[in-house]
């Protein structure tokens, strides 16, 4: 079964939809789905085939959007006056929180606002003056520092004139510091390996998956080996040039550390 993966808003996350009534889609067009928010129009990022999924678990893509519907969508909204609006009422209540985005759905029924928080936030009341205010589904979603940075967009550290997150990648985080361990860059210390979320960048994963293809090739950290007839312990990966750096020892029970050693030249 084709899935249709699609977004409603840049900052919302991706969902799920069955090509049940197998239309001719691609990447890029706009199509029309019936969710819990009513009827909407959402950007298709991707589409794959994917088995063990049943159409009744999905619901449709009902057809693909026209030109003209797509420039209606996104023109007959006016996000600016609800943004301003709803930000006034964070700052009358005082509440921690950042609203960053807001869609409306296409059918007009719903609403649903994007915010940054350092924590849980008791938003009901604003809620209940939005609802009577735009007459519609209020719904609040909170989105993390990754997902805001994507939104407001900046220049890379690497010099890019926008981000990765708001170029190409569809689905962002996932950065772990074991990351910085396999590719040995864990030294430069956070401030030179986070991105301007403040998170560790998510450029680590791209080359991740060859560092861990090279890094089977290695002994482990730690491992007892021979050295040109002597014992040796590996302390230190050089991954790229498949080379190690150990500490071995002599019959006196001394050692030296020897570093850059190609693993063709160990004995296991």
């Amino acid at each position: 079964m084709q899935i249709v993966k699609l977004q409603f808003a840049a900052w919302d996350k991706i969902y799920d939809f069955a090509n049940g009534n197998h239309l001719l889609v691609k990447t890029g067009d706009y199509v029309f789905v019936e969710t819990e928010m009513g009827k909407d129009i959402g950007l298709v990022l991707n589409l794959c085939e994917q088995a063990g999924k049943t159409e009744a678990a999905l619901k449709n893509v009902v057809r693909i959007a026209s030109a003209a519907e797509v420039e209606q969508a996104l023109q007959s909204n006016d996000y600016d006056e609800m943004l301003n609006y709803c930000r006034t009422l964070v700052r009358l209540h005082n509440l921690p929180m950042k609203i960053v985005g807001v869609h409306c759905s296409y059918d007009k029924t719903h609403v649903k606002f994007a915010f940054v928080a350092d924590g849980r936030v008791d938003f009901r009341d604003l809620v209940k003056e939005l609802i009577q205010h735009f007459k519609k589904s209020v719904i609040l979603y909170q989105l993390g520092v990754r997902d805001e940075a994507k939104i407001c967009g900046d220049i890379g550290r690497c010099g890019n004139q926008q981000l990765c997150c708001g170029r190409f990648l569809h689905t962002i985080g996932g950065v772990t510091s074991d990351m910085t361990d396999v590719q040995q860059v864990a030294h430069r210390g956070s401030e030179r390996l986070s991105g301007q979320c403040g998170r560790l960048m998510c450029c680590l994963k791209y080359e991740e998956e060859g560092y861990r293809k090279l890094v089977k090739d290695l002994p482990a950290i730690g491992a007892k080996l021979k050295y040109e007839n002597m014992a040796a312990e590996v302390i230190g990966w050089h991954t790229l040039k498949k080379s190690v750096d150990l500490k071995v020892y002599d019959k006196k029970g001394g050692y030296e550390k020897v570093f850059d050693v190609s693993v063709n030249d160990l004995k296991y």
